[in-house]
């Protein structure tokens, strides 16, 4: 019997998805900018800590492509989702509890088997059942995005009265709110097996999508010495950890606002021109940045995050769901999300070494990064069109 839409959303879809992204960024929130302080409390040194800050990339490598084909092979995405999370809180609390470099990078290795694959799992569960429900995935994911801010903000302060030693423990405890998202999940629905990506009936589309996914990982890529260093780099120069959350929430405003009104750009923008939008962002603000401009810049710099994060991350997803099967959509995000890992690894490790020779100097390598994206995905378009 054939499957039907749902009239309404009584299964409570939306908002449960909406509570995953919620939990997920929580922990991001408080990860990505606080992380290098707890590791530099550890007495970790810039290449020491862009060598952690790499190695959840380089377990992707492995991890995702494996969770993503075993998803693929299930019905439902809900209970491995669940399985992963839970494992992540036990992960990063043995992180906790480690000393000294190495202990520190294998333990965060480990954790990263069962992390990496939460974020595309849940980016192919939303678009299964968001698509099969005719909703609009920028609209639901923003609650992530939100809930980045507010994690930015409440870590921050956290900064300014806690020793950052202790940060590790507010990343395991979102880590547990994240699982307990992932337990109220529901069955996306929809038939994952009878639909059929556009590209194999369309002449060129493969290459296109991978030309997008190589643009797209260049792109997000250049964000590496900003994710790993420029907390360091801002609190160096005098800020405090409240103002530091506030910087990093205007960014996320920024991406909330392009995700608001995601549901009318995306189908009349392109995957393409979006990933083009998302480039000229990265330029603009790494080039910037690498000037070191004065504090009362940074704000609007900040603001770019839009398009550097945002306009990329919608370009890629819309990429996936126009090209990708519905049955293999968790295998396109895997493979994606692997790519992406391999070269922010590699621009994770080299950030590392950048800024710890010259500062602020790193993001100019980054904005060359950004700008080799841009222009794959511009002769990609200019290709498919001809």
């Amino acid at each position: 019997m054939a499957e039907h839409l749902p009239a309404s959303n009584s299964d409570g879809f939306v908002p449960r998805l909406a509570l995953l992204y919620a939990g997920f960024f929580i922990f991001m929130g408080v990860q990505m900018p606080f992380f290098p302080i707890w590791l530099k409390s550890q007495g970790l040194d810039p290449q020491a800590i862009g060598l952690v800050l790499a190695a959840p990339m380089v377990v992707r490598i492995v991890a995702v492509p494996l969770a993503s084909r075993v998803a693929d092979r299930r019905t439902e995405l809900a209970g491995l989702l669940a399985a992963a999370s839970i494992a992540s809180v036990a992960g990063y609390a043995v992180v906790g509890l480690c000393r000294g470099e190495i202990m520190i990078l294998a333990a965060i290795a480990v954790a990263s088997i069962a992390l990496t694959p939460v974020g595309p799992l849940t980016d192919a569960y939303a678009l299964q059942g968001l698509g099969w429900r005719r909703r609009s995935y920028g609209t639901v994911r923003l609650w992530g995005s939100a809930a980045f801010v507010g994690a930015n903000l409440g870590a921050g302060s956290l900064l300014d009265v806690i020793s950052p030693r202790h940060l590790v423990w507010a990343m395991v405890a979102s880590l547990g709110l994240m699982a307990g998202a992932a337990l109220q999940l529901v069955p996306a629905g929809g038939n994952r097996e009878t639909h059929e990506a556009r590209y194999l009936l369309r002449p060129g589309f493969g290459s296109l999508f991978w030309a997008i996914a190589v643009a797209a990982s260049l792109i997000q890529a250049s964000h590496a010495v900003y994710y790993g260093f420029s907390t360091l780099n801002w609190a160096a120069r005098g800020l405090n950890g409240t103002i530091i959350g506030v910087l990093w929430a205007l960014g996320v405003v920024a991406e909330i606002a392009l995700f608001a009104v995601s549901g009318r750009l995306v189908g009349r923008i392109g995957p393409t021109a979006l990933v083009g939008l998302g480039a000229t962002g990265a330029v603009l603000r790494w080039a910037a940045m690498g000037l070191e401009p004065p504090i009362w810049t940074l704000p609007g710099l900040q603001l770019l995050h839009g398009l550097s994060f945002g306009a990329t991350h919608l370009g890629t997803m819309q990429c996936v769901s126009e090209f990708a099967p519905a049955g293999r959509r968790a295998t396109a995000m895997g493979d994606l999300s692997t790519l992406m890992a391999i070269v922010m690894a590699v621009a994770m490790s080299l950030a590392g070494v950048l800024y710890g020779s010259y500062g602020s100097g790193a993001y100019g390598a980054m904005a060359l990064g950004a700008l080799i994206g841009g222009t794959i995905v511009l002769a990609a378009s200019f290709l498919a069109r001809n």
